[in-house]
């Protein structure tokens, strides 16, 4: 029973903890991807190096933190205040030319960011830029000006 409660309170541990980092880290995994598998190989971890080599104590962790994932992800169906809080929201970094330091400087990126972002999806200058917008998943969208013709 000991294992459960721990597999429970470090799964609300781990999500609260890289809810707070930011989104950053694993920019292409979603944050409960994110924890279920660092959550999922410390468990597998600690069954094969810790004290208690026990299978079926790892397996009861494995499942708890599996069940665990599928709660939060009702609560958030249910709930969309929750999944914005968990997942958090779309951020605007540059809005018609004019970076929203406030927002870069909190989410940790730097305008060298946005312009990497920009140059992988084919735009070359800022002039380009109409908006750059920081995903839920981290990743940084470009919406382009429209071209005059």
């Amino acid at each position: 029973m000991a294992t459960i409660i721990h597999a429970v309170l470090g799964y609300i541990f781990l999500l609260l903890s890289v809810r707070v980092l930011s989104r950053r880290p694993g920019a292409q995994l979603t944050l409960f991807e994110f924890v279920l598998i660092f959550l999922m190989g410390g468990v597998i971890i600690l069954a094969t190096m810790g004290d208690d080599h026990s299978e079926t104590n790892a397996v009861c962790a494995v499942l708890v933190v599996g069940l665990m994932h599928r709660l939060v992800s009702y609560v958030k169906s249910r709930f969309p205040r929750w999944d914005e809080w968990l997942d958090g929201v779309p951020l605007v970094l540059l809005e018609q030319g004019k970076w929203q330091t406030d927002v870069m400087n909190k989410m940790r990126v730097q305008d060298t960011d946005v312009m990497a972002a920009a140059r992988e999806q084919g735009v070359r200058t800022l002039e380009q830029i109409k908006y750059a917008v920081l995903e839920r998943n981290g990743s940084i969208s470009i919406i382009q000006e429209k071209k005059s013709q």
